[in-house]
């Protein structure tokens, strides 16, 4: 019996990623290296080492930067702290926070302002939420994203934040199904919390899990081509877990050697949205020669969004003569 591989569609770079890592590419052929960015652009150790390779280097510590230097904020986005600290620093910014990110720390403010206490629904060590909440912290409250008892037993022991307005608002890397049960464990004890006007976890991270969703009953395995420090990677493996599907994160070709695929006969692919393509065709190239010769693809629905770069950079680059 032939062995198959079905790859979903779509999988991979979102929109927002592939603009963060053309900011950092254009950055260094309009500026030269060094350029320095806060945290990771992106989360997948591939991209960050080959953008290294290229110039470009990653801080966690604004300290770690020199006076004056040019300085990109990752796709993430960052709190005013770390822009008030990049203006003291005398830093020249380039700001590749994706857009709908920066989508939710504008909602934060305008809540905030309005006097609404925000439920936060995100991992509080994610360098994205950790931005959110540095916006408005006194009007945020973190809700980790649990299941289960443990969720029940975290609503409860959530500090009430008194009789004003409530809303929630969202990391956007979230696993749909999970972040749906966390709204309605904080609606049992908030009878009046209320929605943001339109939905915070990203179209990319909902299209990759809702085509894991419909490729997961048709396998016996699913790879997740992504890194362990991506959030959306690792929410994909567990909507494949979610569903009976066995799953695991594969960073890249080298890892696949540690899977036992012995037993598979039907294995699903997919990536996460931080996931260069190369590594994803890396994968798919080396189940071809452990017998997987049959490749079908599973199109859930076609991605044609894109961001343009920011405005002040972009005018930049054209007087510099850069194409963009």
């Amino acid at each position: 019996m032939t062995k198959t591989i079905t790859i979903c569609r779509p999988n991979g770079f979102c929109a927002g990623v592939e603009r963060a890592i053309k900011i950092v590419d254009l950055a260094l052929e309009a500026y030269g290296a060094p350029i320095y960015v806060n945290h990771e652009i992106v989360h997948n150790q591939h991209v960050v080492e080959e953008l290294a390779q290229k110039g470009a280097i990653f801080v966690d510590d604004l300290d770690a930067v020199p006076r004056g230097s040019r300085l990109i904020f990752s796709a993430h986005g960052v709190s005013p702290e770390v822009r008030q600290k990049a203006v003291a620093r005398q830093l020249d910014e380039i700001d590749a926070t994706c857009p709908l990110v920066t989508k939710v720390h504008l909602e934060a403010i305008r809540y905030a302002k309005r006097g609404y206490h925000i439920f936060l629904i995100g991992h509080s060590n994610h360098v994205e939420v950790v931005g959110t909440f540095g916006e408005v912290p006194d009007h945020i409250t973190v809700v980790e994203p649990l299941t289960g008892s443990e969720l029940e037993a975290h609503v409860q022991e959530l500090p009430d934040p008194g009789p004003g307005p409530l809303v929630y608002l969202t990391q956007t890397t979230l696993n749909v199904d999970d972040c749906l049960t966390v709204v309605n464990a904080l609606k049992k004890r908030f009878s009046h919390l209320e929605a943001p006007p339109k939905d915070d976890i990203c179209y990319a991270t909902s299209n990759r899990q809702n085509a894991v969703k419909a490729v997961a009953p048709l396998v016996d395995f699913f790879i997740v081509v992504g890194s362990p420090t991506s959030s959306n990677s690792r929410r994909l493996v567990e909507v494949a877990l979610s569903l009976g599907c066995r799953a695991e994160l594969v960073p890249s070709v080298a890892q696949l050697a540690d899977v036992d695929l012995n037993e598979f006969q039907h294995i699903g692919v997919t990536a996460g949205a931080s996931t260069p393509d190369v590594l994803v065709q890396g994968i798919i190239r080396k189940l071809g020669e452990l017998g997987f010769g049959e490749v079908r693809e599973a199109e859930f629905v076609e991605e044609h969004m894109s961001f343009s770069l920011p405005k002040d950079f972009r005018l930049d680059l054209v007087n510099r003569g850069i194409p963009v």
